[in-house]
């Protein structure tokens, strides 16, 4: 159940980053849902292989080569979607933070009320 709530509510954060943020535009909550759904996957699958192959250059950058994964892992989403459109890689930096940070406030709204069960 908690996972059906995190992707419902991740698709929601996805449209509010298209509402905050003219760079990224989202059609439809279908849209969003599908692109939460690719994002979830691409950030499972292909995000910890990018993080090992790009150890060294995250180290040398103290971590903050890990906001330009997170950016292409964002705009690579988009270029898999139709519904889902980031204009380019400073929308998709500025989106995925945006995306990251409602994240974050998912993540601890869903902490907050799941354990009180």
């Amino acid at each position: 159940m908690r996972i059906i709530i995190k992707w419902l509510l991740s698709a929601v954060a996805l449209l509010a980053v298209a509402y905050l943020y003219s760079g990224v535009q989202v059609n439809s909550f279908g849209s969003a849902l599908i692109a939460a759904a690719v994002i979830g996957l691409l950030n499972m699958i292909v995000r910890p292989v990018l993080v090992v192959l790009t150890l060294p250059v995250t180290i040398v950058t103290l971590g903050l080569f890990l906001f330009v994964i997170n950016a292409l892992l964002f705009w690579a989403a988009s270029g898999l979607l139709s519904g889902f459109h980031v204009s380019g890689f400073v929308a998709a930096l500025i989106g995925s933070l945006i995306y990251s940070l409602l994240g974050l406030v998912i993540e601890a709204a869903l902490g907050g009320l799941l354990s009180k069960r």
